[in-house]
């Protein structure tokens, strides 16, 4: 990347979320990228996954085809919306023909039933909206984060936001789940001071990942051991999503913790409880959730797989009041 022009590179924005309290130290902006090469069973952000941008269908927020009807028109593609016949009168997508929709074609509808997922951005124009909370992040020891999908998968426009962003004084961090060439990773990290990484499944078996994830986990850890030996001045905190029924388990937990145990530069393990926060997002992209029946873990086995964390950083355990 030249000095002079790598604030010019393009790449697929999900969104940019100010004032984050959960995505590294202090209050962060988080800008989340277009992109993913897992395929989670439990994904709350399904409308990250695919690179490119794709419809975003309310169907709730439709006024219906008597009182607007415009999706039903030109410039719209014939047939990518349709009413049935003794219905509710309200549109409904067929997903196939919907997503060739654009941005300028969801911008005609008039109640914001009909949105898109994703646009192109530079990193200029990304670092813009960093920089408008720069004495924030000062003031609380922030700073910004990228996340996806998964931000390695554009690491050029990655790499160019984070550089941007040392270059004035800011944080940097980075979510990923490390499937993803090493050189990929090799290029961001020279711009980090913190990597967040996802360990889900640390069973030996891979048809067992690959289950759940859709791929083995042989690139991804094999890219956090050389990261770790690679970069020893940057930070790292392992992750693991907890879903009981799949990893929610102290062999899991005690797995993770052999794996990064003997490098010193991984911080901490942070356990993220399931959740089903992003379930309205599938029926806005026409998709099913595949673990409707899947809970979040109690409070009491939380509390258990948190202390066996603590004992291995050395921290003693919060008194309980």
């Amino acid at each position: 990347m030249e000095a002079q022009n790598y604030l010019d590179i393009k790449g697929r924005v999900l969104n940019i979320q100010r004032f984050c309290g959960e995505d590294g130290p202090g209050t962060r902006t988080t800008v989340f990228l277009k992109g993913c090469s897992y395929r989670c069973k439990w994904c709350s952000n399904p409308e990250s996954i695919k690179p490119q941008p794709e419809l975003d269908f309310n169907r709730k927020a439709c006024k219906g085809a008597a009182a607007c009807g415009i999706c039903l028109k030109g410039p719209f593609p014939p047939g990518a919306f349709y009413v049935l016949d003794g219905d509710d009168d309200k549109v409904h997508a067929n997903w196939d023909l919907a997503n060739a929709c654009t941005e300028e074609l969801a911008e005609l509808c008039p109640t914001g039933a009909i949105g898109m997922f994703g646009k192109e951005m530079t990193a200029g124009e990304v670092l813009t909206e960093v920089l408008k909370d720069e004495s924030m992040y000062r003031n609380t020891g922030g700073g910004v984060t990228i996340s996806g999908g998964e931000c390695l998968l554009q690491p050029d426009f990655t790499a160019a936001i984070l550089r941007g962003a040392q270059e004035s004084g800011i944080h940097t961090a980075i979510e990923t789940a490390g499937n993803v060439p090493w050189e990929f990773m090799e290029k961001v990290l020279k711009y980090v001071d913190l990597m967040q990484h996802d360990n889900k499944l640390m069973n030996p078996d891979p048809e067992r990942h690959k289950k759940w994830i859709g791929v083995t986990n042989k690139r991804s850890l094999e890219n956090f051991k050389k990261a770790y030996e690679t970069f020893p001045d940057v930070e790292f905190i392992a992750r693991t999503p907890l879903i009981p029924g799949i990893n929610a388990d102290e062999g899991h937990i005690r797995a993770v913790l052999d794996f990064i145990k003997p490098y010193k530069n991984v911080i901490d393990y942070e356990l993220l409880p399931y959740h089903r926060y992003g379930l309205g997002k599938y029926a806005y992209l026409g998709k099913v959730y595949e673990l409707q029946d899947y809970q979040s873990p109690s409070p009491e086995l939380l509390e258990h797989l948190r202390s066996i964390i603590d004992e291995a950083f050395g921290r003693k355990a919060e008194a309980k009041a």
